[in-house]
């Protein structure tokens, strides 16, 4: 399973670490069923594939085809209701009559209809939401697919030996200067585990650092924990619970061995810097639950881990941080509270909003000097967010977006005083240039068009694995002149879970202007492939939702497309489910679902019921592009639909859409500020290729994923490693402006 996983986020697959023979033969059959995936194998995966025996080549390629074809979303038998979709697509009101009407004329489901007081329940008809046709039956009716220029592909790159893959993965997992989405540190933990010896140099994540710590310690080596806060952490990983805090978790009963660690490590910290009790406060349930599982009075010599739970316990009070700094803010000394939040520098850059407000210009000079000063001990992605935020402030009209860590999304109206603009741009000045300061110092930058529009990554958080998937605020254009919207789903055993495909269409002000789902099965340019009301393992249901671009009327300017639960599981709990979405040109037929022609397939996620995976934009050109949002809505238990949750999702759509992202494109024009020279990624010149060998000349490549051909010795930054672009801290302080 790792092996697959890794094949999936990388693209580079791990291949034996000897054997020879004549796999030329085997490779070939391997091309073949790659090729309808929309996979390619690279010259030199090809090369060490054919030097291999046939049997080797054969153990490579199974998991490997098992790992793609899960990846672009073609494990799945794509039965949609109408055979015929997008052609022959019935009226709404039509075919719910003509599933009424032939209950009532057959004897045998005449009694299993329910017309009750509150009107017609669709599901007691016996022709509606279920297969009518087999796949085998769908394929038979299909035409063949037209393959097109714009159809994807996706390069496969040699790897390592297994174990070198999963040594380096891990690396790259642990490193991460931004937090994981579940599935990621779901696998982190797995690779900690199976990797027990391999040390990574730096976990700058607490979070991860927890995963990492549960493994350390299982395999009987020390954790590594320098707050009160990691020992709390590492105390739910063990008990395979959230390290994030988020969800508390039902702490296991320690080992005397686990208990004494924990007991220690609290001790030692505490020991070391008393001020770190502070941190108690702000999750006291939690160290009161852990007290109860380490029972820290059993240890007498342990004085400062017993303050830790005596501070939870209210029987000792600490001042906190926080505290100093609200009632410095009171009482209106905000040079003090300036100097307080020094001390934490992430908080001060949080809080640089409510200063420059508190404190008018008159804050601004001293805002520059302590950035200087202790900016380079803040993370990346707290910098990025602040230069994010300072970016909105001043745009007229603009709505507030806010996403929790479980990525449910709201917005609200920006009642905030406007910001003085001199020191907004002081201020935003000082942020640049702390971020500048981090970036990769390369001498040759060689960029992927395709990655200048991607937001800088902050959090993996609310985000899914998946093909193509991108941070939230990311823009990608589209492709061809059809959208074909998909998702898939396998309902657990012993429950009927119905998922809702539907799209909202939004006008220049983001009103509604119409929807396709299953009350309105077609609109003008939208048709939808008809609703399925189960998903029985193991073929699970697909539903579609086919839009040609052209034939939108000229009011819709937005599409915005959501998956609700209507009934039944939510996302997490289903053994499998995705969304995705298909380019086509108009002239391409072939099945409903084919994987050569899918751009986007995300895993679904999360505990929510209703996901807004991302939102459609037109341009005055009339060229579309595509937003991620990865938010989800506030929903009900059950029967949720599009009608009820279109004007909140069109809200939602508005924030992101509206919103200034601090993007890989602007990461690049610092690092061309700075001396860097940037061009778009290409083959190298013969001066270039010269010096890079001669170690003269430190060149870099960013882009979506690696070319082909890239020589040795470049360095490569694709999407798996996109946060390591802003590294988590930066040097020592230097002059800002």
């Amino acid at each position: 399973m790792v092996h697959s996983e890794i094949i999936q986020r990388t693209l580079r697959v791990p291949l034996p670490a000897s054997g020879s023979g004549d796999g030329a033969a085997a490779v070939r059959r391997l091309d073949a069923a790659l090729l309808p995936l929309g996979f390619a194998l690279t010259g030199g995966l090809r090369a060490r594939l054919e030097a291999l025996a046939p049997d080797a080549v054969l153990r490579t390629a199974l998991p490997l085809l098992a790992a793609v074809r899960e990846l672009a979303g073609a494990g799945a038998e794509h039965n949609v209701y109408f055979a015929d979709f997008p052609e022959n697509v019935p009226d709404t009101v039509d075919f719910w009559l003509e599933c009424l009407v032939g209950a009532l004329t057959d004897p045998a489901h005449r009694d299993r209809v329910d017309l009750g007081p509150g009107g017609l329940d669709l599901l007691s008809l016996p022709a509606y939401g279920r297969h009518r046709h087999t796949y085998a039956e769908l394929a038979a009716v299909r035409d063949a697919f037209v393959a097109g220029s714009k159809d994807r592909w996706t390069l496969l790159h040699p790897g390592g030996t297994p174990e070198e893959e999963a040594r380096l993965h891990y690396t790259d997992l642990a490193g991460s200067t931004v937090p994981l989405s579940g599935a990621d540190r779901d696998l982190l933990g797995r690779l900690a585990a199976a990797c027990p010896d391999h040390e990574p140099p730096a976990v700058p994540v607490r979070e991860n650092r927890a995963v990492v710590n549960a493994a350390r310690v299982r395999a009987g080596h020390p954790p590594l924990l320098d707050t009160v806060t990691d020992v709390l952490r590492l105390a739910q990983a063990l008990s395979d619970g959230d390290p994030t805090l988020v969800r508390p978790a039902r702490l296991r009963s320690f080992t005397r061995r686990e208990r004494r660690l924990l007991l220690t490590a609290l001790d030692g910290i505490v020991a070391a810097d008393p001020g770190r009790l502070a941190d108690v406060g702000r999750r006291v349930q939690g160290w009161k639950r852990l007290g109860e599982g380490l029972h820290p009075h059993e240890y007498p010599a342990l004085a400062h881990a017993r303050d830790v739970f005596a501070v939870a316990r209210g029987d000792k009070r600490v001042r906190t941080l926080a505290a100093r700094v609200e009632t410095a803010f009171r009482a209106g000394d905000v040079p003090a509270a300036v100097d307080l939040l020094s001390a934490a520098p992430g908080t001060l850059v949080r809080s640089l909003d409510r200063i420059m407000v508190a404190g008018g210009p008159a804050a601004t000079g001293l805002l520059v000097e302590r950035l200087e000063a202790v900016g380079h001990r803040v993370s990346g992605r707290v910098l990025a967010s602040a230069r994010e935020q300072l970016a909105n402030r001043s745009l007229p009209g603009s709505v507030r977006l806010f996403a929790n860590e479980s990525a449910r999304g709201w917005t609200a109206r920006d009642t905030r005083p406007p910001l003085p603009e001199a020191g907004t741009a002081a201020v935003t000045a000082a942020l640049d240039a702390l971020i500048a300061r981090r970036l990769p110092g390369f001498d040759l930058l060689l960029v992927d068009p395709a990655v200048r529009d991607v937001a800088v990554p902050r959090s993996g958080r609310g985000t899914s694995g998946g093909l193509g998937v991108l941070p939230r605020g990311s823009v990608t254009a589209v492709e061809g002149e059809r959208l074909r919207f998909f998702v898939h789903w396998v309902e657990g055993q012993g429950t009927t879970t119905d998922l809702d495909l539907s799209v909202m269409m939004l006008g220049e002000d983001f009103s509604p202007v119409g929807q396709v789902s299953w009350t309105n099965l077609k609109a003008d340019g939208v048709v939808h492939s008809g609703d399925l009301v189960e998903a029985p393992a193991p073929g699970g249901a697909t539903e579609m939702i086919d839009i040609e671009l052209g034939a939108l009327g000229p009011q819709v300017r937005y599409v915005v497309p959501q998956v609700l639960v209507y009934s039944g599981d939510r996302f997490t709990y289903l053994p499998e489910a995705f969304f995705g979405y298909m380019a086509l040109d108009a002239a391409q037929r072939g099945m409903p679902f084919e994987p050569r022609a899918v751009r986007v397939r995300s895993d679904l996620e999360g505990e929510s019921r209703v996901l807004v995976p991302l939102a459609f934009a037109r341009g005055a050109d009339g060229t579309w592009s595509a937003r991620w949002l990865h938010l989800f809505l506030a929903a009900d238990e059950q029967f949720n639909r599009v009608e009820d949750t279109g004007v909140p999702g069109a809200l939602l759509a508005r924030g992101v859409l509206t919103r200034r992202y601090l993007t890989v494109g602007d990461l690049v024009g610092m690092m061309a500020e700075r001396g860097t020279r940037v061009r778009e990624a290409g083959p190298l010149t013969e001066e270039e290729a010269e010096g890079l060998e001669r170690g003269e000349l430190r060149v870099g490549h960013l882009g979506t994923e690696r070319p082909e051909g890239l020589p040795e010795g470049v360095e490569s930054i694709t999407l798996p490693t996109l946060a390591s672009l802003l590294p988590d801290t930066g040097p020592e302080p230097g002059p800002v402006g």
